[in-house]
């Protein structure tokens, strides 16, 4: 399947939309960063913004205070979380622990 070519406006929308998206995920980890937003809330944000569904479990994990990248792949382990995944890609168990884990 070849890939459409776009109009000038096209590429511009798209190009808008993704730097929107971008800024929508650095916002919720600056949030979550800061305290603002619990980890929780975080977690039910991305279930209504499809911008945040696309943000990595790990890097919402490291986002957390206290939490690298050793502490966020034990958690990822032992929750049994792939490490490319995607916060929409999580189970209802996966969500449950991460929640229970920071609460």
């Amino acid at each position: 399947m070849a890939i459409p070519t776009l109009t000038p406006e096209q590429l511009q929308q798209a190009r808008a939309a993704a730097t929107a998206a971008r800024r929508a995920r650095a916002e919720l980890k600056n949030d979550v960063r800061s305290g603002k937003t619990s980890f929780a809330k975080a977690l039910d944000a991305s279930n209504e913004n499809e911008a945040l569904a696309h943000l990595k479990v790990v890097d919402l994990l490291k986002a957390m205070p206290r939490v690298g990248d050793k502490r966020a792949a034990e958690i990822m382990e032992r929750l049994e979380i792939a490490p490319n995944r995607r916060l929409r890609g999580l189970g209802r168990h996966q969500v449950a622990g991460l929640k229970a884990e920071f609460s």
